[in-house]
């Protein structure tokens, strides 16, 4: 966890954008452009049935719209969290423009934290860990050296690869891992289904973060159940978390599992911190769904550190209350609303937070 904390420290901002755009909160603007285009490629001769086409051109807008918010956010925020189901619900395309994110973000020199929630056992857990170890087998494992070195000069001759794709004037290339510095993860099947991830994590340089306490309303229906033993069922989960992590501890004395504790659970959020001294968290459910900046204080440590706190819709849909925006704007006009807003967002939450902390700490 440590490239996250000194990350946070260098932006002196413990939060998180995350990057979960949907139909209702892209411009009117890019879903006419998406429109359009699709119109404009069929009648050029593009053999694509129109949902087909659609797809495409309408996830390239979820592109658009992230790397606007990036740009306007890179130097206020440590890191993005883009939720993968956003993207899994456009389908092939949709998954391309997940990856072309996480990619932008770290390309920008941003942490990136995909939501993508996995769990499950056995080789099934492994292949879900690649998101984090990247592509399981590689060329250079069943090439020889000078194969690969051929493919590679040859790749940086050639004018046009056939990986080579361009979408709205942009060229991309499709790449053989996420681009994720961590993943979130489901604990529900226990250590065979989080110690891939923990091995994953430890020889690639990458966290995770386990769902210990959440923020949705109907989470008490199994995380506050009462064991028989005394303490309930997320208290457990947070002592299963602390040791799962206790041998990746990192320089700043937190380890490679991290915890997901919801800001519209404060309290339990305070007793968690004390009862997990080296797990850091992932904070959600700031601003839209009800957490303050008061909530989250005391989930960080006694130095300020120890979690960042996470805003989607706060951000990435602040546009929406901008006078600014007017549907007759151009694309291009509508998407600068979009990013001045994002970064207007992202500093007010920025600057709650550590007022909080400040308030917290005196």
């Amino acid at each position: 966890m440590d490239r996250l904390i000194d990350a946070i420290a260098a932006a002196d901002n413990p939060s998180v954008v995350g990057l979960d755009p949907k139909p209702a909160l892209l411009p009117k603007q890019l879903i006419d452009n998406a429109r359009e285009a699709t119109i404009s490629e069929s009648e050029m001769g593009n053999p694509m049935g129109a949902e087909a086409a659609w797809s495409i051109n309408f996830a390239a807008m979820y592109l658009r719209f992230n790397t606007a918010i990036i740009d306007a956010v890179k130097d206020i925020v440590p890191a993005v969290k883009p939720q993968i189901a956003m993207y899994e619900a456009l389908g092939e395309a949709g998954l391309w423009m997940y990856a072309r994110t996480c990619k932008y973000a770290q390309d920008n020199g941003l942490y990136v934290l995909g939501d993508v929630k996995r769990g499950d056992i056995g080789s099934t857990a492994e292949a879900y860990a690649h998101h984090l170890s990247g592509f399981p087998l590689k060329f250079a494992d069943v090439a020889d050296p000078d194969e690969v070195e051929n493919v590679e000069r040859n790749a940086e001759a050639n004018a046009a690869r056939i990986d080579d794709v361009e979408e709205n004037g942009d060229e991309f290339q499709f790449g053989s891992e996420w681009y994720e510095d961590a993943v979130t993860v489901n604990p529900y099947l226990g250590t065979d289904g989080i110690t891939p991830f923990v091995d994953a994590a430890a020889a690639h340089d990458k966290d995770i973060f386990i769902l210990v306490r959440t923020s949705n309303p109907s989470s008490s229906e199994i995380q506050e159940l009462e064991l028989a033993g005394g303490g309930r069922v997320y208290e457990h989960v947070a002592d299963l978390v602390e040791g799962w992590g206790a041998e990746t501890i990192g320089d700043h004395g937190y380890s490679r599992t991290g915890a997901v504790v919801g800001a519209t659970h404060p309290e339990e959020g305070a007793r968690l911190r004390e009862r997990m001294p080296h797990t850091f968290f992932l904070v959600p459910g700031y601003g839209a769904q009800g957490g303050t900046a008061a909530d989250v204080a005391r989930m960080f440590d006694a130095d300020g550190s120890g979690a960042i706190v996470n805003s989607s819709r706060g951000i990435i849909g602040a546009w929406r209350n901008n006078p600014d925006y007017d549907e007759e704007l151009g694309v291009d006009d509508a998407l600068h609303v979009v990013a001045e807003s994002a970064r207007a967002a992202a500093i007010a939450m920025r600057e709650d937070l550590n007022s909080a902390l400040k308030e917290v700490r005196r």
